[in-house]
């Protein structure tokens, strides 16, 4: 772990036993978006907000996605309201101002609440795998999932996506296949 040493909890039952056993929801909440649509490949999931001091990680985000994507990275946005109320509009909003503002090309999914009990499944698993000091504490947290869909590590809202240690944990990451 990145951030902090804590001693993860065991996995509750109930949650799939890896991140592709969980779906998100497109912008427009039309479909479903699996996260088994991207099998193989490493994945950083981070919860954002268009009107957050951190919203220039979009830029840095994207750099990684334009880098990597050919070698199996996918970056995932998860547009949420939690923290401020910086994500006050519709998801579809959200998305539209990431591609606007930031050009952003890898995938953003639908607006979803990424703590307390209310929490998409996903992020209250992800809890459960890596320890509870590990949820996101405001926008920008990252998560980083291997290729076989197992938690990796996390990143704090306040780590660019260009810092050392995001590089060189999703390096590590793509040279496993």
């Amino acid at each position: 772990m990145s951030s902090s040493t804590t001693t993860p909890e065991p996995a509750g039952t109930g949650f799939p036993d890896n991140a592709f056993g969980f779906a998100f929801s497109t912008p427009s909440g039309n479909r479903p978006l699996p996260l088994s649509n991207f099998a193989g490949k490493v994945i950083l999931l981070v919860n954002t907000a268009s009107e957050c001091g951190f919203t220039r990680q979009f830029k840095g985000l994207e750099k990684l996605s334009a880098t990597y994507k050919d070698r199996g990275l996918a970056v995932i946005g998860v547009p949420c309201n939690d923290f401020g109320g910086q994500e006050p509009g519709t998801a579809t909003e959200a998305a539209s101002f990431c591609q606007l503002n930031y050009g952003v090309t890898f995938t953003i999914t639908g607006k979803e609440q990424v703590r307390g009990e209310g929490a998409h499944p996903f992020y209250q698993w992800a809890r459960k795998e890596l320890g509870r000091g590990t949820s996101p504490k405001w926008n920008f947290h990252k998560y980083l999932i291997g290729r076989d869909g197992h938690l990796i590590t996390y990143f704090a809202s306040s780590t660019s996506p260009g810092a050392a240690r995001v590089v060189t944990a999703i390096e590590a990451a793509l040279g496993k296949n």
